[in-house]
């Protein structure tokens, strides 16, 4: 790398984790950074000087990366913590008076981008975002995915392709709008109504969509897709171009339009945001963005009948490992596999939502652990199992964490995880006006661990994708807001997951999570109110719970939870499961 940067005349490389979309989660094809510093997790930046090398990650994934650049040239630098340089704060303090900055542009946000060229500017010097170095390095690097395109009924998506691009269209001309184009797989996947596999369980293709009043333009790798695919493009509407030729005809497409393009610093890359005249720019949200989060009645009604089915995948799992544990061997591995058994057998299952974590004793500590064949615990009659797992459904997308007692705990564990379910228990139950955020309503979660001290490194909740993309946004449950997660008010149809959690380094690890589906309250004289109703049912357990620390309100809260779990997940059981989920969900 250094040797290239040289050569180059780069004196510092910046390497985000990101595809041609800006996309959360990446395929194969794209994971530069870990290849480069040898970090795996899903987020993080790396910075490459001719001196230094360093990789910036969140606190899910501090543990991790600490123990995986151990002993390389790679410096860990855990964002948020005090005294600790962004990004952009270390570019900026390591870069020489008239050097260059290079990225490539095609994985690299705009807005992100745009802070490294006016960083250049400031030291008189200049960005070279037309280099891919890691490509001229990796050998042997995956190929582009081209997985198999199918149509998500209207049954299952409640709208069809031609009303979503009306009210795309509608929200274009309200801005000022004449084109837009889409960067964002998630979107373009819910606007065609299409659900595919180029990323490791995100149900996405690798696409640009381009859109004017009248026309759609997709550019797909749209050559293998079934026929009956591209005859339900053609009738929806839609022109179908090669991959790789929005980069070619982008600037034409916006001149033909005329006026002004919509265009999302945040999810377009760089290299295209270079080829359109700053002053034919619009920037802003994608109008889908915010359309997609709010979910219709369709995807609702099959949401909640899709968690049922995942509550009782999840539930015979929970049977299975307290029954059995320290009678037949066990391992991180084992439990996942047998969970993954389990959803496999229920109806409309299409994929895991995303890698399961299965994570025992110390190893729950890490929020985003992954086990590997050659790296992970044996579970005993001791302890607790932190499992973190989720599935698509014909019906839609689920997210749960279930923290087990395999055996004795002790009470300081047990006080842990209580104050950890008073919080999450708060959050679920929590009334509140219209206009209230995710992040007004973040200290109700964190009020039990914050009352002592303590806290924990993420946000408490996400959205969900419908058979997309597991963290969606805006919605989001974090008191901390940036310029890529501002504050968004709940709406009824967001679903946000609820997951308080607290993590002892080299101890243990406690989670609990549930999704919740925003919905109305009463009206008052204040004005309308929300809450929150609850899509997972899976028993939380009661081995870890101190009873006492908790008020009456709270233990009625359980109380009546876990007779919803039993109602719901009991007519599915056979008569042994159903006994035992008797007790579990036993008035405490």
């Amino acid at each position: 790398m250094r040797r290239l940067m040289q050569e180059k005349g780069i004196m510092v490389y910046v390497v985000p984790t990101s595809d041609d979309h800006i996309s959360e989660y990446v395929g194969e094809h794209y994971k530069c950074r870990a290849y480069i510093t040898g970090f795996t997790g899903s987020a993080g930046t790396a910075v490459i000087t001719l001196e230094e090398a360093g990789v910036w990650t969140d606190g899910r994934y501090f543990v991790q990366a600490a123990a995986q650049v151990a002993g390389s040239d790679v410096t860990l630098y855990r964002i948020g913590e005090p005294e600790v340089p962004t990004v952009m704060e270390f570019v900026e303090e390591h870069l020489k008076e008239g050097a260059t900055i290079g990225f490539d542009g095609a994985c690299m946000a705009a807005g992100e981008a745009k802070e490294l060229r006016g960083i250049a500017e400031k030291k008189s010097g200049k960005i070279a975002m037309d280099e891919n170095l890691i490509a001229e390095i990796w050998e042997n690097r995956p190929a582009l995915p081209q997985e198999p395109v199918f149509v998500l009924r209207q049954q299952y998506a409640g709208e069809s392709t031609q009303d979503k691009l009306a009210r795309i269209r509608a929200e274009l001309k309200k801005k000022g709008a004449d084109s837009h184009l889409v960067g964002s797989l998630y979107d373009i996947a819910w606007i065609t109504n299409l659900r595919g596999g180029d990323i490791s369980h995100v149900p996405v293709f690798l696409s640009f969509l381009f859109l004017t009043g009248q026309d759609a333009i997709l550019y797909a790798f749209y050559e293998k897709w079934p026929e009956e695919v591209r005859d339900y493009l053609a009738e929806c509407g839609f022109t179908l171009r090669p991959y790789d030729a929005v980069y070619d005809e982008l600037p034409q497409r916006v001149q033909e339009a005329g006026g002004k393009v919509l265009l999302n610093p945040g999810t377009i890359n760089a290299k295209l945001m270079s080829l359109v005249s700053q002053d034919q720019i619009l920037e802003g949200h994608d109008p889908s963005e915010l359309m997609r989060a709010i979910k219709n009645e369709t995807e609702v009604a099959n949401t909640i009948e899709a968690h049922i089915y995942d509550g009782l995948a999840v539930t015979k799992f929970i049977h299975y490992l307290k029954t059995n544990v320290g009678s037949e061997p066990m391992t991180e591995i084992s439990a996942s596999d047998y969970l993954q058994e389990r959803r496999e057998e229920q109806p409309g299952f299409l994929d895991l939502s995303f890698d399961t974590i299965s994570a025992y004793g110390a190893n729950a500590a890490m929020m985003h652990y992954s086990a590997t064949p050659e790296d992970h615990a044996t579970l005993a009659p001791e302890g607790m199992l932190l499992v973190d797992s989720g599935g698509h459904y014909l019906g839609g997308t689920t997210d749960i964490t279930r923290t087990i007692v395999l055996g004795p705990i002790s009470d300081e564990i047990k006080k842990m995880y209580t104050l950890v379910l008073k919080g999450h228990l708060r959050l679920a139950h929590a009334k509140f006006p219209k206009g209230v955020s995710g992040t007004n309503l973040d200290a109700i979660a964190r009020g039990p661990l914050w009352d002592l001290g303590l806290d924990y490194r993420c946000g408490t909740g996400h959205g969900v994708g419908h058979i997309l993309n597991v963290h969606e946004g805006p919605n989001a449950f974090r008191w901390r807001t940036t310029d890529m997660f501002p504050s968004q008010e709940l709406i009824p149809g967001m679903i946000t997951t609820d997951e308080p959690g607290f993590y002892e380094e080299g101890g243990y690890g406690i989670r609990i999570e549930n999704e919740l589906l925003c919905v109305e309250a009463e009206k008052t004289e204040y004005g309308q109110y929300y809450q929150f109703q609850n899509l997972t049912f899976a028993p939380i357990d009661l081995d870890a719970v101190l009873p006492d620390m908790m008020t009456d309100k709270e233990r009625d809260w359980l109380n009546t939870y876990h007779r919803q779990v039993y109602d719901t997940l009991s007519p599915y059981l056979d008569d042994k499961e159903k006994e035992w989920l008797q007790y579990e969900t036993r008035a405490i």
